[in-house]
């Protein structure tokens, strides 16, 4: 048994990563007022921009193709929040309604692209990130087989944004204006906070995460664009609500989605489990996520001011 674990742990948590990130974007939008069910759509344009630089550079620039190809889908993907920021900030649109947009957006528009540029709509990357041991800690008795054992260097490049993004956002100045703008809009322009400029802040870091997402996927067990995500975005989304807006219970809910996926899909070589029919294990995560949302809707701890536009001549 135990060997069966610590050879779908990497799995688990290469499938883990690009929900993390994403459902952490989701977090930096909503703790500000501001609703994202685009996360889907953004993802779409993360991987189609990290897939489109990568093909064109990795022939040129091996050595940096893929690190270029990521940093080129965060900036794809905070621009394209921009659109849901002005909708939501400025027109004050109906924040459901212009995230249903970015989503039908975003998948049209960059099949369409990948279309006229590939002629299939489909971009292949010939090298993504390779599995490597860490050395000295992988030898650690049972946590290194299980975190230290074949991972992507991603990984620990969205960890270490994980880890900045909760210094920013209980630590410094500007993540309490964020919550701020989330909780007590009103009493946060009271304070001097301009309001509109923190939740325009906190839109783009949320497209630029959600397309680093898009992006990993396509870097590690994708290695290739073919206009859809499957879901994750919506995935991430429900981790987001699971975990009560808070980077450690995002951090649980995507760990336990990463893990019940990875054992769905590797459930007819695990003794015990090949005998239930696969439908019921792939469907598990969700069906769980549904009956907790049930149980705990009445103590969720969503921002107060969540998908409520910001009228600075209203009280």
């Amino acid at each position: 048994m135990w060997s069966i674990i610590s050879s779908i742990f990497p799995y688990a948590i290469a499938f883990t990563i690009p929900l993390l990130i994403t459902a952490l974007g989701g977090l930096f939008s909503e703790r500000s007022g501001v609703v994202n069910i685009g996360l889907e759509g953004l993802m779409v344009v993360g991987s189609f921009t990290g897939a489109l630089v990568i093909a064109m550079l990795e022939k040129s620039l091996p050595g940096y193709a893929i690190w270029i190809g990521l940093l080129a889908a965060m900036v794809a993907g905070g621009l394209f929040a921009l659109l849901h920021a002005f909708a939501c900030i400025n027109l004050n649109a109906n924040q459901i309604i212009s995230g249903t947009a970015i989503n039908m957006i975003a998948g049209s528009l960059t099949v369409y692209l990948a279309r006229n540029i590939t002629g299939s709509g489909n971009i292949h990357i010939v090298n993504g990130l390779s599995r490597k041991d860490i050395p000295l800690l992988v030898d650690i008795p049972i946590i290194g087989k299980l975190f230290f054992a074949q991972t992507y260097a991603s990984t620990w490049f969205v960890l270490l944004i994980v880890l900045a993004s909760w210094f920013l956002l209980y630590r410094m100045v500007f993540g309490l204006r964020l919550r701020a703008c989330g909780e007590h809009p009103h009493a946060a322009d009271a304070a001097g906070i301009n309001v509109s400029v923190v939740r325009y802040i906190a839109v783009i870091i949320s497209g630029a995460y959600a397309a680093l997402g898009g992006a990993v996927i396509i870097v590690t067990y994708s290695g290739e664009f073919n206009g859809s995500v499957a879901g994750l975005g919506f995935l991430a989304l429900a981790s987001l609500i699971f975990g009560q807006w808070k980077p450690l219970g995002i951090l649980g809910s995507t760990l336990f989605f990463g893990f019940a996926s990875t054992v769905a899909n590797v459930s007819q070589v695990i003794p015990g489990l090949a005998s239930i029919p696969g439908i019921i294990l792939k469907t598990f995560p969700y069906i769980a996520t549904l009956i907790a949302l049930v149980f705990f809707s009445k103590s969720s701890q969503a921002p107060k001011a969540l998908g409520e536009p910001y009228d600075k001549g209203k009280r």
